[in-house]
């Protein structure tokens, strides 16, 4: 089973296209080097919401990310959002449609 960290944020500042850019040069490389990762995205969820979603291979690797990325919120981007909720659960089902050749 894999696990998933979904985080939810405020956007105090910038726009969703600014943190996108700043997260795919910053997290998302951190993210990569680390044993368990699978997937990383960004969620802009209207009125200023963001939502970050990773997914991970084991419950250890998601909790690991969860450290890492609130350190890297606070280092990085912290003048541009605020954190709302972090949760990490198991990922149940995440199915997509087959790539059309």
């Amino acid at each position: 089973m894999r696990y998933t960290r979904l985080t939810t944020y405020d956007l105090t500042k910038g726009s969703f296209d600014e943190l996108t850019g700043i997260a795919e040069k910053g997290i998302l490389p951190t993210f990569v080097k680390e044993p368990g990762f699978v997937d990383y995205g960004l969620i802009d969820a209207g009125n200023h919401k963001v939502v970050s979603i990773s997914i991970w291979e084991t419950r250890e690797a998601a909790q690991r990310s969860d450290t890492m990325a609130t350190s890297w919120v606070k280092e990085h981007v912290s003048d541009r959002v605020r954190l709302v909720n972090s949760y990490i659960g198991n990922l149940a089902l995440f199915h997509g449609a087959p790539v059309a050749a």
